[in-house]
């Protein structure tokens, strides 16, 4: 079994480079999938109130025979629920669904700069509440910019443990990265082989023949390499597997330096832009 280093967060806690993403798994078929992930060596497994499974993954630890303590989970604040009162109600319904008095990290999904009159500040303050009280171990934000985050070190007092934002070759996001960079806050990737378009490109098919990998394992060690968290999903056992067997190999800094080259700036981006996304 394959053993995931962690990192260190900026408030002590230790989270798996590597989680099991569960977008867009439907809700039956997510306690398969997580145990399947589990028995594979995964301790990282990241869901969201908006994807409706949060149920099916404590199902799936308890199917692999795992204590609550063995999993690092991650959820997210659906977007409807920014208001304070709302985002209580809605965490009360996360910690139900797990089955469980904490999670380990929870994050606001989007900002919504342009709704709720772009307060998500308030917000922000209702999870410190939920950290403060311990049945947060860890919050953070997904999909925030650095505007974002400057209003949040404004005008609150903790700083995100980490920023969970679209990121892959043909997107290195690399002002995001570089701000959090200097601020303390991981990254953590999502569509970190942006939805599979990167799959047949062929620098990373070059690599990959070169290292006797697949373009998926190269691009995913790039993201290791960068010191990225990364959240991979798949429901095919073999690419569950797969998907994690990124830590007995290296690419080289020429490698490297290719793949970042891959670069296409905002217009490699797959998701929409955090400032214009409003959907609730």
């Amino acid at each position: 079994m394959t053993a995931v280093p962690a990192i260190t967060l900026n408030d002590g806690a230790k989270i798996p480079q590597v989680g099991f993403g569960v977008y867009q798994v439907p809700p039956d078929e997510t306690a398969a999938a997580v145990r399947t992930a589990l028995d594979a060596g995964y301790r990282h497994v990241d869901t969201a109130q908006m994807y409706g499974n949060e149920r099916g993954v404590a199902q799936g630890i308890r199917d692999a025979e795992l204590d609550r303590g063995e999993v690092f989970i991650t959820s997210k604040l659906n977007n409807p629920h920014h208001r304070p009162d709302d985002a209580r109600r809605a965490f009360d319904q996360t910690l139900a669904e797990l089955g469980s008095e904490y999670v380990d990290l929870f994050l606001i999904h989007w900002p919504l700069p342009t709704r709720f009159d772009g307060d998500f500040v308030s917000t922000w303050k209702t999870l410190e509440e939920f950290a403060a009280d311990g049945r947060a171990r860890s919050i953070g934000v997904s999909n925030f910019e650095p505007a974002h985050l400057d209003r949040l070190a404004a005008e609150t007092d903790t700083v995100p443990a980490v920023n969970q934002v679209e990121m892959h070759p043909y997107f290195a996001n690399s002002a995001v990265r570089e701000y959090c960079a200097d601020r303390g806050i991981a990254v953590e990737a999502w569509a970190p082989i942006a939805k599979g378009r990167v799959l047949d490109n062929p620098v990373l098919m070059r690599i990959a023949d070169a290292l006797g990998r697949s373009t998926a394992q190269v691009t995913l060690r790039w993201h290791i390499q960068r010191g990225n968290i990364v959240l991979p999903k798949s429901v095919t056992p073999q690419r569950v597997r797969s998907n994690l067997e990124l830590f007995d190999f290296t690419l080289s800094d020429t490698d490297m330096a290719a793949i970042s080259a891959l670069d296409q700036g905002e217009s490699g981006r797959t998701g929409p832009h955090p400032d214009r996304f409003d959907m609730i």
